[in-house]
C-alpha cells in the first residue's frame, strides 16, 4: 500500500505477489492434516491463480490472462464453498423463485456493473461478461453458505466474498468506465482484505464444520 501511495511501480512488482505468497503459505501449514480434501486442493487452488493473476495483472498487455487466472480462481473458490457446508439440498427441494429473490441484490449490481463499462469493452466484451458470471456465481455461493455452516465460518467467507465483488467492480469501472481517484488503493486494501477473509472463514469451518 505504500508503494502505491509512493508510485513506486518497480518495488510494487516484488510486494504485490507477497500478499498472497503469504497467504498461501499460511494455508498450507493449517491445512497440512486434510491436504489430500477436495475442500483444501480448491482453496489452496484459488489462492494459486489468484496469485498468477496478481502477476499477470503487473502489466496491461496480459490484462485478459489475468483475467482468466480469476476466473479459474472464482471456480475453485464455488467448489470450496459448496463442500465448506452440510450436504446440499437435492434439486427438487430448492426453491428457485425465493432464491433468485434473495440474490436479487447480487444479480442487479453485476448486470449495472456491466450496463456501465459496456460501451468500452470492445474485443473484451466476452471474456469480461463471463468473468461477471463467474465472480457473481462465486459470491452467490458463498451467500447460500448461511445456515449450512457454523456462522462465523459463513461470514468471514461472505464479507471476503463481498470485498471480493467490489475489489473487480473498482477495477471495471476504473479501467472502463472513468478513473477513479485513489482506484488502486481501493482496490488493494479490499483485494488483500477479501482474501483474508475467505482463507479465515475456511479456517473457521475446518475447526468447527458443523453450524
Amino acid at each position: 500500500m505504500a508503494f502505491i501511495l509512493e508510485r513506486n511501480t518497480e518495488l510494487r512488482f516484488f510486494s504485490k505477489p507477497l500478499i498472497l505468497i503469504g497467504l498461501i503459505g499460511y494455508f498450507y501449514s493449517i491445512t497440512k492434516p486434510i491436504s489430500s480434501t477436495l475442500l483444501a486442493k480448491t482453496i489452496l487452488g484459488a489462492l494459486i491463480f489468484s496469485l498468477v493473476g496478481d502477476i499477470l495483472l503487473l502489466w496491461d498487455q496480459l490484462f485478459i490472462y489475468g483475467i482468466g487466472a480469476f476466473m479459474l480462481a472464482h471456480v475453485c473458490y464455488i467448489i470450496g464453498f459448496k463442500v465448506a457446508q452440510k450436504a446440499p439440498e437435492s434439486v427438487l427441494n430448492v426453491n428457485f423463485i425465493k432464491t433468485f429473490f434473495i440474490n436479487l441484490p447480487i444479480y442487479f449490481l453485476g448486470a449495472f456493473a456491466y450496463y456501465m463499462i459496456n460501451p468500452n469493452l470492445g474485443n473484451l466484451k466476452i471474456p469480461v461478461v463471463v468473468y461477471i458470471i463467474v465472480i457473481v456465481s462465486m459470491l452467490t455461493t458463498a451467500r447460500e453458505r448461511y445456515k449450512k455452516c457454523n456462522p462465523t465460518s459463513f461470514w468471514q467467507a461472505f464479507i471476503g466474498a463481498c470485498l471480493f465483488f467490489i475489489s473487480d467492480g473498482i477495477i471495471a469501472l476504473d479501467k472502463f468506465y472513468q478513473p477513479i481517484p485513489d482506484a488502486s488503493v481501493l482496490i488493494m486494501g479490499s483485494y488483500a482484505i477479501a482474501q483474508l477473509m475467505i482463507v479465515m472463514g475456511i479456517r473457521s469451518h475446518i475447526i468447527q464444520p458443523k453450524p
